[in-house]
C-alpha cells in the first residue's frame, strides 16, 4: 500500500510541475516538504491564473472521488444565497425570517426571531445560542433542528455579535429552500454543479427533509479548486459569471470577527489579514481565494481530528501566508 501511494503522489505532483514551468523548483519543494510535516493533510492543490501549479495527494482518496467538506459547507449555502437574491426570489438581504419563510417559524419561538434578516444568517449574527461546538450534538439529535435552533434563547441583538453556529446556515438553506420551491441540493446542482461542471451528491437531511446547511456536504478537491477559482474571479467562471460581482464583492468584506480564530467573516467567507478569503470546516478543509495575488487554493485534510486555530488550522495558515503566497 506504502508503495502504491507513493507512486500515485509522485504522479500527481509531476502533472503539475509540467503544468507550470515558470515555478522555481525550490519553491513548489519546500511547499512538499511543509506537508509531508503536517500528517492530518490528505491534499493540496494551488492555481495560479490558469494553471494549476501545484496538485499532491499524499494521504487520503486521492482527488477525484469526493471529501467531506464540513462548514466549508456554509459558504456554499452563502453564495446560493446570492443568486436566490439576483433572482429576486429573496429581495435582499435585509429580508427578514418572517417576510421569505414564515412557515419555519414555529410558535414558541424565541421572541425576536421572526425579525433575524438573511444577513444576519449569513454573516452567522442571529443572536440566537449557538448550535456548533457542545451544543452541537444535542442540537443534532431533536426531532426538528429549525425548531431547535429558533426556541434557543437570545444570547446577543442580532446584527452585532458574529456566534459561529451551524444551527444558523441550517435556517438560512432552508429559508432558501421555501423561497425558491427547491431543495438546497437541486439548487446547489443547478447554480454551482452545472456551470462549474462539479458533481454534488446528495448529503445529510433534518427529519423534516431539509438538506443541512453548514455541514456534511461532499465535494472532490479538484471541484473545491474550481469553487476557489470562482470566487478569486469574482464570480466568473469560463467566462460566464455565475455569481454576481456584487455579490462576491459583498461578501468578502467584514461584518464580524470570530472568537476562535480572530480573522474576519463575510457572507460566509473568513477573511485573513494577508487577503484571502476562506471556506474553513472541520479538521481542516479549506477552500481559499486570493484574488489580489490570482491564486485559488484547495486543502483536504482529515475530517475526523480536530483543526484548531491555534493547531493545526494555523499551520495551514502559515502555510498559506508562507510559501503558498510566495508563488504568486
Amino acid at each position: 500500500m506504502k508503495a502504491m501511494i507513493t507512486r500515485r503522489s509522485f504522479l500527481i505532483a509531476s502533472t503539475a510541475t509540467v503544468s507550470a514551468p515558470f515555478i522555481a523548483r525550490g519553491q513548489t519543494q519546500e511547499i512538499g516538504e511543509r506537508i509531508g510535516r503536517l500528517p492530518q493533510l490528505h491534499s493540496l492543490q494551488i492555481q495560479r491564473g490558469e494553471d494549476v501549479i501545484f496538485a499532491q495527494a499524499p494521504r487520503g482518496p486521492g482527488l477525484d472521488r469526493p471529501a467531506n467538506i464540513k462548514s466549508c459547507s456554509k459558504s456554499i449555502v452563502a453564495l446560493l444565497l446570492g443568486t436566490a437574491i439576483d433572482k429576486q426570489e429573496i429581495t435582499s438581504v435585509e429580508a427578514t425570517l418572517q417576510d421569505v419563510a414564515p412557515r419555519l417559524l414555529p410558535p414558541n419561538a424565541t421572541p425576536g426571531s421572526e425579525k433575524i434578516t438573511m444577513e444576519d444568517l449569513v454573516t452567522l449574527r442571529a443572536g440566537l445560542e449557538r448550535t456548533s461546538g457542545s451544543n452541537y450534538g444535542a442540537w443534532i439529535n431533536s426531532p426538528n433542528w429549525i425548531a431547535d435552533a429558533l426556541t434557543r434563547p437570545m444570547v446577543a441583538e442580532p446584527g452585532q455579535r458574529m456566534l459561529y453556529s451551524t444551527g444558523s446556515t441550517h435556517i438560512l438553506g432552508a429559508a432558501l429552500t421555501e423561497a425558491t420551491g427547491q431543495s438546497l441540493l437541486t439548487l446547489a446542482r443547478a447554480r454551482l454543479g452545472t456551470p462549474l461542471g462539479i458533481e454534488i451528491p446528495a448529503w445529510t437531511q433534518d427529519p423534516q427533509g431539509y438538506y443541512l446547511g453548514g455541514n456534511e456536504m461532499a465535494l472532490t478537491p479538484r471541484s473545491m479548486l474550481k469553487i476557489a477559482v470562482l470566487l478569486r474571479d469574482k464570480g466568473v467562471f469560463a467566462s460566464n459569471q455565475v455569481i454576481p460581482e456584487s455579490w462576491v464583492a459583498a461578501s468578502t468584506k467584514a461584518y464580524g470577527r470570530s472568537q476562535f480564530s480572530g480573522l474576519g467573516y463575510g457572507y460566509g467567507w473568513f477573511l485573513s489579514p494577508s487577503g484571502y478569503a476562506l471556506a474553513r470546516g472541520y479538521g481542516g478543509q479549506i477552500i481559499a481565494a486570493h484574488h489580489g495575488r490570482n491564486l485559488a487554493i484547495a486543502i483536504t485534510s482529515d475530517p475526523t481530528r480536530p483543526a484548531r486555530s491555534a493547531g493545526y488550522f494555523g499551520d495551514l495558515i502559515r502555510l498559506l501566508d508562507g510559501p503558498v503566497l510566495n508563488l504568486a
